[in-house]
């Protein structure tokens, strides 16, 4: 399997969650929160709401599906991922009461008593439908994201993290291995150095993308900087890594062996 060149989705400092700022990728990401906004208010309208108040009350989802993509992922025990998508349908819930009951008087139909607050829908407050709402806006994000990272792949790509309280900026190609040790994964450079971070190694692979392949439940190394010395073990940059037996075939169909790299920078370069 050929390594692609790739980048970073998401980094993983929250003041980057959108790190495209003024380019292609920002506009496409904000172009499709307009369009799946303004298609769930042409939905709304359905409801016997006007397309004002359709669009205010799909401002609310907004938010909250984006919480629901970037929370639920980080959450490591199946039962904190069913706790936060519980707390995200009660936070919308909740917006969607305190819209109607709080600040009724703009949503009020032409006719309607000014002291009568506008009744909430039942579909509104219906778990299931909010759900589904909340779900396709958050995997159409992650998905139009991620083809926006492969159309328009930065040359250079950088992830940001914290290790030991700080933000830490690496070039992702400068990444040699990461190594998972129970809680914290080790984050090693090229150049030897080394960064902790709690951020669990799954999803350090999917943050880094192709270029990256897992050798072993505690190992995601840097394809690009690895070779490999026998069906048990790699060898990245100057340091021997295992081999579980679970990746052996992925790695044997991925990974040169040491003897062809060897005779590959030997070989003159092409004129």
């Amino acid at each position: 399997m050929p390594v692609k060149s790739h980048c970073t989705p998401y980094p993983l400092a929250f003041e980057n969650v959108f790190p495209y700022f003024g380019n292609v990728k920002t506009l496409g990401r904000i172009a499709y929160w307009l369009a799946a906004l303004v298609l769930l208010a042409c939905l709304l309208t359905s409801l016997d709401y006007t397309l004002s108040q359709a669009i205010l009350i799909s401002l609310l989802f907004g938010p909250c599906a984006i919480a629901l993509e970037f929370l639920i992922p980080k959450a490591r025990k199946p039962m904190d991922k069913i706790y936060l998508a519980l707390a995200v349908l009660v936070a919308v819930v909740l917006l969607i009461v305190s819209l109607h009951v709080l600040a009724w008087s703009p949503l009020r139909p032409a006719g309607r008593s000014p002291y009568q607050p506008l009744d909430v829908p039942p579909m509104l407050i219906n778990p299931i439908f909010l759900g589904l709402i909340l779900t396709a806006l958050a995997i159409g994000d992650l998905f139009w994201g991620r083809w926006l990272d492969r159309r328009f792949a930065d040359r250079t790509c950088r992830i940001t993290f914290f290790s030991d309280r700080k933000s830490v900026t690496l070039d992702v190609a400068s990444i040699s291995y990461i190594e998972s040790n129970d809680t914290e994964v080790r984050i090693v450079t090229a150049d030897g150095a080394s960064y902790r971070n709690k951020t669990g190694i799954s999803q350090w692979a999917n943050l880094l993308g192709e270029g990256f392949l897992r050798i072993h439940r505690s190992y995601l190394v840097n394809a690009a900087r690895a070779t490999r010395l026998s069906a048990e073990e790699v060898l990245v940059d100057e340091t021997t890594l295992p081999v579980s037996r679970k990746y052996r075939e992925l790695v044997q169909g991925t990974l040169r062996p040491a003897e062809e790299e060897e005779f590959r920078k030997r070989m003159p370069p092409e004129a």
